[in-house]
């Protein structure tokens, strides 16, 4: 049985390897990419990985490298997961700073499916594409940059959706707070006012995400499209 796989972007990250550690425990191969070679080095212990050094907010690479892949029909899924969280207010913004976390927040996952659905048609094959958004997408953030590029996150999946299916099944996850690098910008005393709220007790982690994620992989999610799926405890109902 051919093996099949996955693109995995923002691998190196602590919700990134997660999900390329259970992905590669169910079975599936990993195509992994960062913008930061040395993150990368983490994932070498993994079995059937494939590791590409790639900036997703660049067109023209993210072209290349599905052009390199043009052959390959074992692809079956894109997990959109490579994100920026600066917790900072808007006002503290340049329009440098605003154009980087836009563009890789959300120019870069928006140019990774276009790839991928084509891809997909190209070969006549069907597949997946996980969003990794955020309960700040949902409720919004004190960092405004970050909380809008998550709600377009949001809007990219039901709009995919809605316009390539049955080609993709599109869904996102909208997770809580979780303990990664990416949220030590977070103050202690903000983490622990914000878990206040949370109904269940036990904090979530970037496993939880990735069992998530293995879910939307595996065939017991084929009537989901569309869908955000909450992962946040009960801290925002809806």
């Amino acid at each position: 049985m051919k093996l099949k796989k996955i693109i995995v972007t923002g691998a190196g990250g602590g919700l990134g390897t997660a999900i390329c550690e259970r992905s590669a425990k169910e079975g599936f191969g990993i195509i992994a990419i960062d913008i930061n070679a040395d993150s990368l080095k983490s994932l070498d212990h993994l079995p059937d990985i494939e590791t590409k050094i790639l900036d997703i907010s660049n067109y023209n690479e993210v072209q290349s490298f599905f052009t390199q892949l043009k052959e390959d029909e074992s692809i079956v899924a894109l997990v959109n997961n490579a994100g920026i969280y600066n917790a900072l207010s808007l006002l503290e913004y340049d329009e440098e700073m605003m154009d980087t976390l836009l563009n890789v927040n959300i120019k870069g996952p928006t140019i990774c499916s276009k790839f991928f659905i084509q891809h997909l048609q190209a070969n006549n094959r069907k597949g997946k594409i996980i969003n990794i958004s955020s309960i700040s997408g949902q409720e919004g953030s004190s960092d405004a940059l970050y909380g809008l590029s998550k709600a377009a996150i949001i809007g990219l999946t039901k709009s995919l959706a809605l316009r390539f299916s049955p080609t993709v099944l599109v869904n996102a996850i909208a997770p809580t707070m979780i303990e990664t690098k990416m949220m030590e910008k977070i103050p202690e005393w903000r983490k622990e006012e914000y878990q206040a709220h949370h109904l269940i007790k036990e904090p979530i982690t970037a496993k939880d995400v990735a069992n998530t994620v293995h879910f939307l992989l595996s065939d017991e999610s084929s009537h989901f499209t569309g869908a955000t799926f909450d992962l946040n405890n009960g801290g925002y109902l809806r």
